[in-house]
């Protein structure tokens, strides 16, 4: 992967990553921590499989496993080091499986099976 291809690659898991920061923030403001946590854990996997398809339609340079481990990477490093130490100054979230583990597992599992779908699509295409 080109310089050019991983920045294109980090910006999209920033972006999804930026969107579900946005979920939660608008969420705790609206709603509560609670309904947020809920709305947020819906919410993340539609995110990435929207940016997921945007990068695997425009540019993608890796496969579906490697994309959904990457942008999983780029969340949980954001949600870490922002998030986590800098924004809330505790490691307390990483204690609640709908507000931290299920959203990550629903995000590299929508990231995949986006890309798993488009890759059988364009086979299909290729071969009819």
């Amino acid at each position: 992967m080109g310089a050019r291809s991983a920045l294109v690659f980090v910006l999209h898991g920033l972006v999804g990553w930026a969107l579900c920061a946005a979920t939660m923030g608008i969420g705790m403001a609206t709603v509560g921590l609670q309904t947020a946590l809920v709305v947020h854990a819906v919410a993340a996997p539609i995110i990435f499989a929207a940016v997921s398809w945007l990068y695997f339609t425009r540019s993608a340079s890796s496969g579906p496993l490697a994309t959904a481990a990457g942008f999983l990477g780029i969340v949980v490093f954001m949600d870490f080091f922002v998030v986590a130490l800098l924004v809330q100054r505790s490691l307390a979230m990483f204690s609640s499986f709908v507000g931290t583990w299920l959203p990550f597992m629903l995000i590299f599992a929508s990231t995949f099976l986006v890309g798993i779908a488009l890759r059988r699509s364009k086979s299909v295409a290729a071969s009819g």
